[in-house]
């Protein structure tokens, strides 16, 4: 990891010695150096200044390490949070004077409360982040590691996966997980799903849940057949944004979508 790329917006602040327009700031920083931010003083420096009453002098510090960057909380009070505004609602709570929490997201927005009723924010850009190249991985003996989830990304009751996560990977966080029927209705325009029924999709939720992505077996003592079904989507909606198993390129397997009341319009003629 060659460094971070930290970007203060216009209005939360600037760079230490700033003027007091808050012009943005964008710093660089590489492996083993740090900045600090908060409202900054005479006695308490800062490289990154965030223009806040709310905000305490010295509020925290990010150093940056080899394979990633890490945050401190400097406040007695106050937690922040972590964003990450690729993710599908991904964020960490940093408590107060937590030292060195290890930030995996690439892309993240460090969040700080204020007594107004916007916050004080600002991006980090982690870009270097190293994976292993698979062909360059050998087995020198024994079994290779198998797969803890095995998707087809060709098969059906993918697409059934995707639909279900669709609204979460348009950063549509609060909308409910699609139903049955809407599920239906949303892959109708696919070839492969000319002839897809609701108790067919019914099935590859359950195929989902029990083979491919293992939930567990539901309690039978779980009141509402109903309840149960929707508790299961959002199990699996959860699971498959948090490993990555559904990401926002599988949006491009959907059928194209079409404006709300399209179809009424097209059966009232």
């Amino acid at each position: 990891m060659s460094g971070v790329v930290i970007h203060v917006p216009r209005g939360s602040g600037g760079a230490g010695g700033a003027g007091p327009h808050g012009d943005p700031v964008t710093l660089r920083l590489g492996p083993g150096e740090s900045a600090r931010f908060g409202r900054g003083s005479a006695r308490s420096p800062v490289e990154l200044r965030l223009d806040d009453p709310a905000v305490s002098r010295l509020a925290g510090e990010i150093r940056v390490t080899d394979d990633h960057w890490q945050l401190t909380n400097h406040s007695t009070t106050h937690s922040y949070l972590v964003e990450n505004p690729e993710g599908a609602g991904e964020y960490l709570r940093v408590p107060p004077r937590r030292a060195g929490a290890p930030i995996p997201f690439e892309f993240s927005r460090v969040v700080l409360p204020t007594r107004g009723d916007a916050t004080v924010s600002f991006q980090v850009f982690a870009p270097d982040h190293v994976y292993l190249d698979p062909e360059a991985m050998g087995v020198p003996w024994g079994n290779a590691t198998v797969t803890a989830y095995s998707l087809n990304e060709t098969a059906t009751y993918f697409l059934v996966l995707v639909a279900l996560c669709e609204p979460r990977l348009r950063d549509q966080s609060r909308v409910a997980v699609p139903t049955t029927p809407q599920i239906v209705d949303r892959l109708g325009g696919h070839p492969a799903c000319a002839g897809l029924t609701a108790r067919a999709v019914s099935s590859h939720i359950d195929y989902l849940a029990d083979e491919k992505l293992r939930l567990g077996a539901p309690d039978s003592h779980e009141p509402g057949r109903a309840d149960r079904r929707n508790g299961k989507r959002e199990e699996i909606v959860g699971l498959a944004l948090r490993f990555g198993l559904v990401r926002e390129e599988h949006l491009a397997l959907l059928p194209p979508q079409t404006r709300a009341g399209g179809r009424e319009r097209q059966a009232a003629r």
